[in-house]
């Protein structure tokens, strides 16, 4: 990295590192505290101001550009920690309620569904716990948290857990072994999140393990009905799921990029925008 001229202001600096990041994708602390002659200190409190204003994403021991919608974004495989099962559940935990009823009113009784695991199916789980009218309900998940949930609506409810690998970060069993209750059935309808929808690339996850998984749930259902919060929305991630077209309908919240949103319709993605009544 070419230093930069020595008493840079603020302000300029941290459009030059703005820039710099947007530019390589990703760069590291001690880069930029050699390129600008500032203390390590001081680069973490730019990127966090950066990051607050929604222009880079602080990772360990650097920044990644942040996802903008009608760009290609850095994958986050070099840098994004994935978050856990619990700590994904509290974020834009109320747009993911409203996803989940909405899907759930898409079931009928005597349906087949897929529910993978994830914190905006669990949402779409816990709705369909609440439709006492749902009877005859066969539920397939490889979500343990999500089979947990579906408990208590035995026996309106047939729960199947796949077989497969616990991922204990995400409670959800993949492969080896994931697929094959997966390829004996043909279920009515699939609820699947994911960590980015973008035109161009269609849908993605951040783990190539689950991404497998997903993709051996959409040979296996009708109806595939992709939900996931606005934040998602013009992303890009390491491992694809499917493009656009093998999506029936993205169910996400109000939060969703404006333009995201028009880009992905255009690239013929059926959206619908969960908002309170």
């Amino acid at each position: 990295m070419v230093p930069e001229p020595e008493g840079v202001p603020t302000e300029g600096r941290r459009e030059r590192i703005a820039a710099l990041v947007a530019d390589r994708t990703f760069v590291r602390i001690g880069d930029l505290a050699e390129a600008f002659g500032i203390s390590r200190v001081t680069v973490r409190a730019d990127l966090d101001f950066l990051e607050k204003q929604g222009r880079l994403k602080r990772v360990r021991g650097g920044a990644l550009a942040d996802a903008r919608p009608g760009a290609l974004p850095a994958s986050r495989a070099g840098g994004l920690i994935e978050s856990s099962f619990e700590d994904a559940m509290d974020a834009s935990a109320t747009e993911k309620t409203l996803i989940g009823r909405a899907a759930a009113q898409l079931i009928t009784s005597g349906e087949s569904v897929i529910l993978e695991a994830g914190t905006t199916t669990m949402a779409v789980a816990r709705a369909l716990v609440e439709r006492a009218d749902l009877r005859d309900v066969v539920i397939f998940t490889n979500g343990l948290a999500i089979a947990l949930e579906l408990e208590r609506a035995i026996p309106r409810f047939t729960v199947i857990v796949t077989g497969g690998t616990l991922r204990p970060l995400q409670h959800s069993l993949v492969n080896p072994l994931g697929v094959g209750m997966l390829a004996q059935i043909n279920a009515d309808t699939l609820f699947l999140g994911c960590n980015g929808v973008h035109p161009r690339t269609g849908f993605t996850n951040l783990n190539l393990p689950e991404a497998e998984l997903k993709q051996a749930m959409i040979r296996s259902a009708g109806r595939r009905m992709f939900v996931a919060d606005g934040s998602k929305l013009g992303r890009v991630e390491l491992a694809p799921i499917c493009p656009i077209d093998e999506a029936d309908l993205l169910l996400t919240g109000a939060s969703a990029d404006a333009q995201a949103v028009a880009e992905c319709r255009e690239a013929g993605l059926d959206i619908e925008i969960c908002e309170e009544a």
